[in-house]
């Protein structure tokens, strides 16, 4: 979706608490993934494994980390994961529900192709006008 959009959506994932640590509740599935981490206890250590993951998983996407009081998992209540989208005035125009059940990035990928193509047939270049 990334690499399909990036021309026209800006995106950005946040990097919260571990869902899955090592020292709390870690499932099998991170273990065949190899992506298991402790709890961060600080945000020296959150960068570690936000970098740790970029690097070993090539990730593209801008990614930041929230902070020790978790600022931004509790004003998005993104745990475990979550996919938003906010339009260029910081409104937020589709809000998925709760990982993993919840987490569906065809939805998202679903809502930037209509949107697109409204804003494209009305003459509007994204990124330029909110989208409605």
């Amino acid at each position: 979706m990334h690499e399909r959009y990036k021309d026209r959506v800006r995106f950005q994932t946040v990097y919260i608490r571990e869902a899955h640590p090592l020292d709390e509740w870690q499932m099998e599935s991170n273990e065949k993934e190899d992506v298991c981490y402790r709890q961060p206890h600080s945000l020296g250590d959150r960068m570690l494994i936000a970098n740790d993951f970029v690097k070993r998983f090539r990730y593209s996407i801008p990614l930041a980390v929230d902070t020790m009081d978790d600022h931004a998992e509790k004003l998005y209540a993104g745990w475990p994961e979550r996919l938003y989208v906010i339009d260029t005035r910081g409104v937020i125009v589709y809000k998925g529900e709760p990982g993993p059940f919840g987490y569906h990035p065809e939805e998202v990928e679903s809502f930037f192709s209509s949107r697109l193509a409204a804003l494209s047939s009305q003459g509007a270049r994204p990124g330029t006008q909110n989208a409605r």
